[in-house]
C-alpha cells in the first residue's frame, strides 16, 4: 500500500541537527519515497490527514524484558539482588511459552500505543515474543537470556543457533542477538562460548554490565577488575556490542566502551526505581560513546513508556550535574531514535525520517493543553508530551495504530489474557 501523510510538522536531522518543518511525506510500498509539498493522486491509496501533528521517526526501545510486563506492580520498593534472587528468579522458573506469548502480546500493545515501533528484548521463551511481533506488526531485535550452563551442556546456546536459523531476518522485522545475562551470571568460561556462538553466527551481543555498585565491587574483588574492563578482556567487545545500564563507569570504562564502538543503553526509570544510581549519560557522550535508551522491563519501571524514559533521561543529568544545559532535549531525541537504530545496526535504514529509509513513522497529536504553545517542538518531545499523545503508529509502511487505535491486535483481549497469565504466575 501506498501511503500519503499530508500537512505534518516533520522532525528532520539535517547536518547533524535536528529540526521541524512543515511537509509531506509519501511511502511507497515499505519506504519513504518523498518528503515535502506532495499533491494527491491515485496513487495512494491511503491519505492521512496529519494537520496539527509532529511526525518523527518511530521510537526504538533498545533494552526490555518484555514478558515482564506479567510482574508489574509484584515486587516493588526492593534492592536489586533481593529484587532478582528472592522474587524475580524464583517465579521465572515457572514461565512458560504460553505465559510468554501473554506477557509479550500486551507489552507490543502498550509499545505501540507510546509510539515505540522496534524494540530490543532478552527473556526466555524468545520464539513467543518473536511470533508476538511477526503477529502485530513491530520490529523486533531478541536474545534469549543465558546464564552458565553445565561443562558440556549448550542447551541455551544452541537456542540461540536455532532462533537465528529459523528467524534471523523473517519478514525484514527480526533480527537475533546472543544474550548473555550479565558478568555475575555468566563464568569465563561461557562468557567465551558465547562470543564463539556470536562469531559463528556473525551476531551482535546484548548484556546488562556495571548496573550496581555491588555489581562493580564484587567483580573488582573476583577478578581485579571492573566488568566492563572485565569482558573486554575477554574479547567480548570483538562483536558489536549493545550493553544495558553502565551505571557505574569510571574513566578507563567509558574510553573502552568508546574505543570498542560499544553502545550503551540509559535506563534511567529502572536505575532509580532500584537505587542502582546515575549513569555518567553526558560523560558517555561527549567521548563518543553511542548511547541509547529503554525502559527495562514493566517489573522494574512499571510501565513500557519511552517518552517517560525521554522526559527523565534529561531533566535528572541536569540536576546531577548541576548544570542545565546536560543531556539537552535534541541528544535524547536522538538517543530514542537514530541512536537506538545505530546500536542495533540498522541506522542505514531506521532512525530518521529520510527519503530511502524505512517507513517507521509516529504521529503525534499536538493539539493537546499541555502541547499549546509548541514554541520549541523538540522541547515539547522531551519536556511535555506523553506517550498517550500518539495518534498513529506506521512500521514498514504499514498502520498498526490510527486515532489511538489498534490495527493489528485486540487490545482488550490482549488486557484478559495476560491478566490471567498473570494471575496464574503470581498466584494473585
Amino acid at each position: 500500500m501506498n501511503t500519503l501523510i499530508k500537512n505534518a510538522r516533520v522532525l528532520l536531522c539535517e547536518d547533524g541537527r535536528l529540526l521541524t518543518k512543515e511537509a509531506d511525506i509519501a511511502i511507497t510500498g515499505n519506504k519513504i519515497s518523498q518528503i515535502g509539498k506532495i499533491e494527491e493522486n491515485l496513487e495512494f491509496q491511503k491519505v492521512i490527514d496529519a494537520k496539527n501533528m509532529l511526525a518523527m521517526p518511530g521510537i526504538i526501545n533498545a533494552h526490555t524484558h518484555l514478558a515482564m510486563i506479567l510482574l508489574r506492580n509484584y515486587a516493588d520498593d526492593m534492592p536489586l539482588f533481593d529484587w532478582l534472587t528472592k522474587k524475580i528468579w524464583p517465579l521465572e522458573a515457572n514461565l512458560t511459552p504460553e505465559l510468554i506469548y501473554s506477557g509479550s502480546i500486551l507489552g507490543i500493545a502498550e509499545l505501540i500505543k507510546s509510539g515505540v515501533t522496534g524494540f530490543l528484548d532478552m527473556y526466555f521463551f524468545a520464539e513467543e515474543t518473536i511470533r508476538a511481533a511477526l503477529e502485530t506488526g513491530v520490529r523486533v531485535y531478541i536474545a534469549r537470556g543465558l546464564t552458565d550452563e553445565e561443562e558440556g551442556k549448550e542447551v541455551h546456546l544452541n537456542e540461540t543457533r536455532r532462533l537465528y536459523d529459523e528467524y534471523n531476518g523473517r519478514d525484514g522485522r527480526v533480527k537475533i542477538f546472543a544474550g548473555p545475562h550479565a558478568p555475575y551470571t555468566c563464568s569465563p568460561r561461557y562468557l567465551k562460548k558465547v562470543i564463539e556462538l556470536a562469531q559463528e553466527l556473525d551476531i551482535g551481543i546484548h548484556i546488562h554490565l556495571s548496573e550496581t555498585r555491588k555489581e562493580v565491587d564484587e567483580c573488582i574483588e573476583k577478578w581485579g577488575k571492573t566488568p566492563i574492563k572485565h569482558v573486554y578482556d575477554l574479547g567480548l567487545f570483538e562483536r558489536p556490542t549493545i550493553a544495558a545500564h553502565c551505571v557505574h563507569l569510571n574513566d578507563e570504562d567509558i574510553q573502552i566502551l568508546a574505543e570498542s564502538k560499544v553502545s550503551a543503553v540509559h535506563n534511567p526509570s529502572s536505575n532509580l526505581k532500584l537505587a542502582s544510581g546515575f549513569a555518567p549519560v553526558e560523560k558517555m557522550l561527549k567521548a563518543g560513546v553511542n548511547v541509547a535508551l529503554g525502559t527495562d522491563g514493566a517489573s522494574s519501571n512499571n510501565n513500557l513508556n519511552m517518552f517517560e524514559e525521554m522526559h527523565l533521561a534529561s531533566i535528572i543529568h541536569k540536576a546531577v550535574n548541576y548544570d542545565a544545559v546536560s543531556v539537552p532535549a535534541e541528544d535524547v531525541i536522538k538517543m530514542a531514535t537514530i541512536n537506538g537504530a545505530r546500536a542495533l545496526g540498522v541506522d542505514d535504514e531506521l532512525g530518521s525520517l529520510e527519503v530511502g529509509k524505512k517507513a517507521d513513522i509516529i504521529l503525534i497529536d499536538l493539539n493537546k493543553p499541555h502541547l499549546v504553545p509548541l514554541n520549541n517542538p523538540l522541547s515539547a518531545i522531551c519536556y511535555s508530551a506523553q506517550g498517550s499523545d500518539v495518534h498513529t503508529v506506521i512500521v514498514d509502511g504499514k498502520v498498526l495504530m490510527e486515532n489511538d487505535e489498534l490495527k493489528t491486535s485486540d487490545e482488550e483481549k490482549a488486557m484478559y489474557q495476560a491478566a490471567e497469565a498473570a494471575r496464574k504466575l503470581v498466584g494473585a
